[in-house]
Formats: structure tokens, C-alpha cells, sequence
């Protein structure tokens, strides 16, 4: 495929119009991923891919592209539909953070959710009975709500340096999967737009319900700090837009409208960038470090003795991690993934966007033991 790129590049171009375009380095491709590209672009009805930094294998297809089709894939999005990060600025100055009070309060998220979410619900014109009891709940895998405090913004960014921040990675929980679920194999094949209108319907819920979602974490965590929260950017990765060129499915790629969250992992920090302009990367971008190792194959990589735990809940930066699920604290380690910062890197060189603003990684809750959440 090359050299590592410093342009976007064609990729597989067909006859028939198919068009994909690579914004990463060949080294941080992985060759299943691009085989799985490959496939999606022999769908009936697919006219061109973009492929992101953070690109790795997935069930239905990989994770780090937008797709273009002239019919709906669902499997695309997959079943955590409205998926994405959102970033708060908190009131609260990083010297007044008192990280052993923070990693004791911040464990509120692990506790069963407020059920009083109708209203809430109401508020997002969803009905008050779409899973009330699992709003504000995180979910497992590599979600997560991280306080971070924030270092080599650029001069024009409107954020505090002094402050403390506050990045929420949540979907929709279990509705997402239900949605999923309940559709025909057949949908499968592609869902022509008189047959999608449905699915579309409960999609465009599923996205409003994964963005209140985020919102009533950073609330809860908020309160668990005792300060205020404000949002800063709430950019959803795993979704489905109508565009004239077709639907627009995005797995694992970042809406590039405005300010977007790139995620790193525990242990190194996150990036706030600018997307640029670039109509063949598809309005979208690279929502974080992606995956280099599946879960799996981590606890063949990652020892699991009580040391080696201990130390996996503490990072560089003097950071503190909240995760009493030892498989989860293995499947989910820094090294499972690519580097952020090589994925910013990429988006630089390829044109697609610029970094504004460095996070570091403070105290990142996960989970907390399940006896103690069902308690």
C-alpha cells in the first residue's frame, strides 16, 4: 500500500465507482480490517468508504469508517447506536481536585441510576417509558467517564487551562441492542428507503437517548464533585444520517462538525481537534486510539497477578482508575490499543484535522463490583 501517507490515498478503486480513502498511516492498518473494508465495499449499493486512524476489526464490519450507500445496513452501526463522547467543563479547579475524596465519590456511577427519568425523557421528546432505569449508567466494554485536566490548548480555544474536564464515552444502553435485535435477518442485505423508515425512526430515538445519556452521567458525576458542569462538545460516533449522496453510516467515526473528542486510553491522554474541511472524508473523523489487540487475546498479553492489577490502577500522570472487574480492567488496558497520538498525527498529515487542546487522563471510572452495584 505504500508509504506511511501523508495525503489521503484511493484505495481498492473499482470500476463500478466505489471510491475508499485511508487517512492513517499503512503501518497502524490492520489487515483485517482493511479485508473487512474490502467486503463492505462489494455490497450492493455502496458507493465510496472513509477510513480513519483508529480503523480495527469489527462483527459486521470495522470500526473507524464512514460508509456511503444508497440503501440502510444496520449491522453498520451496529447495536450501541448514538454511541458517542461528549466533553463537559467542570467548575472546578484542577488544585482544588482531591483525587482520594474524587476516586470515593465518582464510584456514584456504579450505583443504580436515579428512576426518575421520565421527565427527563419528556424533556427529549422520547417516550417516558424508553428504559427510564438505565439513563446515567455507563455500560461495560470500553465505555467510560474520565476527569482530565487539560494542557496545550491553542490560543483561540474558549476553555479554561486551570479547570478540570470531564469526558463521558456512553450509547444507548440496552435500547440500541433491542432496535438491533428485533429487526429481520434480511435487513441485513440492505434496507431500500421505502423499507427503512421504521428502523430510521427508532435510530433517530436511540441517538437523542444516547446523548441524554452522557448528559446524566456528567450530571451524577458532577454532583458526586460537588461543582457544576458545562458542556463542551457531545459528538456521537455510531449513527446513520440522510445525506444527498445517499445514507451516511458511521461505525466508530466522529460527526465532523464542530469541536470533536478524540479518546486515548487510561493512561494517555485524550485530544479535542478541529475537523477541516474534506468532503471525501465524509464529515467525519477518527473518535479515538482504536483498538490493536482484540479482548480476548489481552489476557494472554497482560499478566493478572494482584501486583500487576494494582499497578494497572494507577497511571503516569499520578491518575487513579476505578474498575473492580479485573477481565475488564485487562481486556480494557493501554496497551490493548494504537496511539492516540499517532492518530492525531495521521489526521494532521491527511488534512482532515488539527489538534486544539492536550487531555490528560485524572481518575477514569469504569465499574464497580457487581454485588456491590445490585446492592
Amino acid at each position: 500500500m505504500g508509504t506511511p501517507v501523508v495525503d489521503a490515498r484511493p484505495i481498492a478503486a473499482r470500476s463500478d465507482g466505489i471510491i475508499s480513502h485511508f487517512y492513517t498511516s499503512e503501518a497502524s492498518i490492520d489487515g483485517r480490517a482493511e479485508e473487512q473494508l474490502k467486503q463492505v465495499g462489494s455490497w450492493a449499493g455502496v458507493t465510496g468508504i472513509a477510513a480513519f486512524p483508529d480503523l480495527h476489526p469489527g462483527k459486521h464490519g470495522p470500526v473507524g469508517c464512514a460508509v456511503l450507500a444508497d440503501r440502510v445496513y444496520p449491522q453498520l452501526i451496529g447495536n450501541d447506536i448514538g454511541c458517542g463522547m461528549s466533553l463537559f467543563q467542570l467548575d472546578l479547579p484542577r488544585r482544588k481536585l482531591k483525587l482520594d475524596k474524587a476516586v470515593q465519590r465518582i464510584r456514584i456511577l456504579g450505583e443504580a441510576t436515579d428512576r426518575r427519568n421520565h421527565g427527563r425523557l419528556e424533556e427529549a421528546g422520547l417516550s417516558t417509558d424508553l428504559y427510564p432505569e438505565a439513563l446515567g449508567t455507563i455500560g461495560g466494554g470500553n465505555h467510560f467517564c474520565e476527569v482530565q485536566s487539560l494542557t496545550d490548548a491553542a490560543e483561540a480555544c474558549d476553555l479554561s487551562p486551570s479547570a478540570t474536564y470531564l469526558l463521558v464515552h456512553s450509547g444507548s444502553r440496552g435500547l440500541g441492542t433491542a432496535i438491533l435485535g428485533s429487526l429481520p435477518r434480511d435487513a441485513l442485505d440492505g434496507l431500500p428507503a421505502d423499507a427503512a423508515a421504521d428502523y430510521v425512526a427508532r435510530h433517530d430515538q436511540a441517538v437523542r437517548w444516547a446523548s441524554l445519556n452522557r448528559r446524566i452521567i456528567a450530571e451524577r458525576a458532577a454532583q458526586a464533585l460537588r461543582t457544576e458542569v458545562r458542556m463542551v462538545a457531545d459528538v456521537p460516533h455510531n449513527l446513520l444520517a440522510a445525506t444527498d449522496g445517499g445514507w451516511l453510516h458511521r461505525k466508530g467515526a466522529a460527526v465532523a462538525d464542530e469541536l470533536v473528542p478524540v479518546a486515548g486510553t487510561r493512561a494517555t491522554p485524550s485530544y479535542l481537534v478541529k475537523p477541516l474541511a474534506n468532503a471525501a472524508a465524509m464529515h467525519s473523523l477518527a473518535h479515538g486510539a482504536g483498538r490493536r489487540y482484540d479482548r480476548s487475546s489481552m489476557h494472554g498479553r497482560v499478566r493478572g497477578k494482584k501486583s500487576d492489577i494494582a499497578a494497572m490502577e494507577r497511571n503516569g500522570f499520578g491518575g487513579r482508575i476505578v474498575c473492580e472487574d479485573r477481565d475488564l480492567l485487562i481486556e480494557e488496558a493501554p496497551s490493548a490499543y494504537k496511539s492516540a497520538e499517532q492518530v492525531i498525527a495521521d489526521l494532521e498529515a491527511t488534512g482532515v484535522a488539527t489538534r486544539v487542546a492536550t487531555l490528560n487522563p485524572l481518575l477514569t471510572f469504569k465499574k464497580i463490583r457487581q454485588e456491590r452495584q445490585d446492592a
